[in-house]
């Protein structure tokens, strides 16, 4: 230990470095390097696979099996695991880069970097000739950036001293970050195009999952750097993929989150958060929000654009992307909580407290328990005879004793009504969000300003996946009238679309017809002007 971290841990009698150790001596051991995405399974207890490691353009560094090795992530020398290769660099080449590489002892985010005190690792450029992203455009340059290969054997300490190394690496390091500054420039030159050839050259060994990945990664960047500016913040989740990231996407390719290694796009962007690359907020009750962007981290500025996609075209594209952008209504399903009160009807079912459950599920357990405790009227089976369990879950003090059988659409409906409401959202190319309550319906009201002016006054529409913004540009165009986005008075981070005169028309046939939402979900529209009759 040193301090509150670890430095060394041992496994049958062999001390091992742990990443808060290589992170100050970045190149003590030879290292792979490995995708973003594949971070998550290593931390999760995964072995590093060779389809899942970068082949460099200068090639790998030399091990033999059982030789210790760092893995680092694409782009950051930084390393994030260390492990130990289950084969030699030449059976690696010789078995095609399939099968696994590499038995992971320690990663950065398990339990023993936990212990320490849970720091990031730093962003440190990668090697001019050993980087995967940028290659030496001199031999003079290649010569300079070589650094000696450390083998390791299962017991790195029969071979390295670990008291010389506060001396021996602190001057390496010292070295090595004058080379970084004097390279610095070149590097970052030549970074945007290697990193397309390294996807390129690897895309062979890449299973579709990882292709995914890689593909949400570029869109990301590409969206970043091209589509979304400082006064687009904050900027709901759903519209950064739907208006943002989907319009980055190459053409004869498409983002399916689902088939990927985040399989939900919020864990995506926990994973850049992670990164510092932004934050995201929940601003409203269940709605992720982007509320910062680095756009000076390293990642983001070395990001170039694939071809195809030219500034003015990209140009082009954000300020037509209001008008282009399909939106696909959110799919909205009410769901019922199993609340204290409604265990005993629910826990035969094997359903505790807090279950969720869909009506038609309620209505089967309702009907099964009726039938195995035989309940249904001999003389009339459109009646249900009440028990001691249905009468304490359904009925009110009141009724307890004056009622002993209950219809079964009654049956049915207090028992919905007697559940904690819940309902489950689920936004194009995104995975169901359940809330809890009833959600509210966007609310259209009419308000009467100074002289007589209306105003038309809308909320909630970001529940629904609509950018308050977005709607306010596009009335405002179809209406030729002024149109603000203002606070919810009495709430936090809450906006609403304010627009001049009575636009009720325009919304109803923009929300029900265009945005294809359910009239259920609209509240106001009754307040529309009449129209009439021209004399």
């Amino acid at each position: 230990m040193n301090n509150r971290n670890p430095i060394l841990f041992e496994i049958e009698k062999a001390l091992y470095p742990t990443v808060y150790t290589l992170w100050v001596y970045p190149d003590l051991l030879p290292a792979f390097s490995t995708w973003p995405p594949v971070l998550q399974k290593l931390a999760g207890g995964a072995d590093l696979m060779l389809p899942g490691v970068v082949v460099p353009s200068s090639g790998f560094p030399q091990v033999e099996q059982g030789t210790l090795c760092a893995v680092t992530l694409l782009g950051n020398r930084a390393p994030v695991a260390v492990a130990l290769a289950t084969m030699s660099t030449a059976e690696m080449l010789a078995a095609g880069m399939k099968g696994k590489g590499f038995a992971v002892l320690h990663t950065y985010m398990d339990h023993l970097w936990e212990y320490g005190d849970k720091s990031y690792p730093p962003t440190l450029a990668p090697l001019v000739t050993d980087s995967a992203e940028k290659e030496s455009a001199e031999d003079e340059e290649e010569m300079e950036g070589k650094e000696p290969v450390i083998s390791f054997s299962t017991d790195p300490l029969q071979h390295v001293d670990v008291g010389d190394l506060s001396l021996k690496e602190q001057d390496s390091c010292a070295g090595l970050m004058g080379r970084e500054e004097l390279h610095e420039n070149r590097a970052a030159e030549t970074a945007e195009d290697a990193n397309t050839e390294v996807q390129q050259e690897a895309e062979d060994s890449r299973t579709p999952q990882e292709q995914m990945d890689a593909l949400f990664n570029q869109c990301f960047f590409h969206a970043l750097k091209c589509k979304v500016k400082k006064s687009d913040l904050p900027l709901l989740t759903s519209t950064f993929l739907r208006s943002h990231m989907f319009s980055c996407c190459p053409a004869g390719q498409q983002l399916d989150i689902k088939k990927s290694s985040y399989k939900k796009f919020s864990k995506f962007l926990q994973c850049m958060q992670h990164q510092k690359i932004l934050q995201v907020k929940e601003l409203n009750k269940g709605v992720e929000s982007i509320v910062e962007v680095d756009w000076k981290h390293p990642d983001v500025k070395a990001f170039a654009v694939p071809e195809g996609f030219s500034s003015a075209a990209a140009a082009q594209d954000s300020k037509s992307e209001d008008r282009e952008q399909v939106y696909h209504a959110p799919e909205i399903i009410p769901l019922y909580g199993v609340s204290t009160k409604m265990i005993p009807l629910f826990q035969e079912s094997g359903h505790r407290k807090g279950s969720i459950l869909s009506s038609s599920e309620v209505r089967n357990i309702i009907i099964n328990y009726v039938k195995t405790n035989e309940l249904v009227d001999e003389t009339n089976k459109n009646f249900v005879k009440v028990n001691a369990i249905l009468c304490d879950c359904l009925l009110d003090k009141s009724e307890q004793d004056e009622i002993s059988h209950l219809k079964w659409d009654d049956l049915l409906s207090r028992c919905l009504e007697r559940l904690q409401p819940l309902h489950q959202v689920t936004f194009f190319g995104q995975e169901p969000i359940v809330r809890k309550g009833n959600i509210e319906p966007i609310d259209i009201t009419v308000a009467q300003r100074s002289s007589n002016k209306k105003v038309t006054i809308i909320k909630n529409l970001e529940l629904y996946g609509l950018d308050p913004q977005c709607v306010a540009n596009i009335l405002q165009q179809k209406v030729q009238a002024s149109a603000t986005i203002t606070p919810v008075p009495g709430t936090k981070d809450r906006v609403q679309v304010q627009i001049q005169g009575n636009q009720i028309h325009h919304l109803a046939k923009m929300l029900l017809e265009e945005y294809q939402l359910p009239r259920k979900y609209i509240q106001g529209l009754e307040k529309a002007p009449k129209l009439g009759r021209k004399k």
